[in-house]
């Protein structure tokens, strides 16, 4: 059993910004080195997105609707519902397995972490109640562990697992364009259920707030 584990974080560059298929080649090759190396410890990135772009889950049917748009499409290794990548933020996590550790339980360690980094800036976020999984929209959906402010969700996430490692990211939304996402995926987001950091705090940084992150990723991991 892996009692605690350092945590390395991928420089992170707020001007260079890639596109989706390169995005999820450098995750990909982050999982893919830890297994070549068998690294005991964790690996954490921060990325934006550009052009902005729709990700299908790994195992997701492509709908031919998607093609009305002028928008890059790519396929996650990760599972879930199709995402629009915008106006967020996203985290890459890597690490191995903790012996025994299910899905759910390294899923809800990695929020922990996402929860500690956001109290830090004042915000205190919240894991979000289970909603209805038939939702074409992935952060329309919630499997309980994923993180929220006042009941309404700010991060979706998911995972994909193989030799003994784990690869979660997920995306933080800065803003979203709720009529965009609703001409994409053909149901509304709602304004009840969905939340933004310009909604809770439109003054924050994208370096304050991967500064507070990665503090919280080191207080879950290298002192549990």
């Amino acid at each position: 059993m892996i009692i605690f584990m350092k945590v390395n974080f991928i420089h992170t560059d707020c001007n260079i910004v890639n596109c989706g298929q390169k995005n999820m080649e450098i995750d990909l090759k982050m999982l893919e080195d830890a297994i070549l190396n068998q690294q005991n410890f964790a690996t954490v990135r921060f990325y934006n997105w550009s052009p902005k772009c729709i990700s299908l889950g790994k195992n997701q049917p492509f709908e031919e609707f998607y093609k009305d748009f002028d928008i890059d499409i790519v396929r996650r290794p990760t599972g879930g519902r199709a995402l629009l990548h915008d106006r967020e933020l996203t985290y890459c996590f890597v690490s191995p397995i903790k012996q025994g550790q299910s899905v759910i339980e390294s899923y809800k360690e990695i929020s922990d972490a996402l929860i500690l980094g956001f109290k830090k800036l004042g915000i205190n976020l919240e894991y979000a109640g289970e909603r209805s999984k038939n939702l074409r929209y992935c952060m329309n959906i919630s499997c309980g562990a994923d993180v929220s402010y006042m009941g309404k969700k700010l991060i979706g996430s998911a995972q994909f697992r193989s030799r003994g490692y784990l690869l979660q990211h997920g995306s933080i939304l800065y803003d979203l364009d709720f009529d965009l996402v609703e001409k994409i995926f053909k149901q509304k987001p709602s304004l009840d259920t969905i939340t933004t950091l310009s909604e809770i705090n439109s003054q924050l940084n994208q370096n304050e707030i991967i500064d507070a992150l990665k503090l919280g990723f080191k207080e879950k991991f290298e002192t549990s």
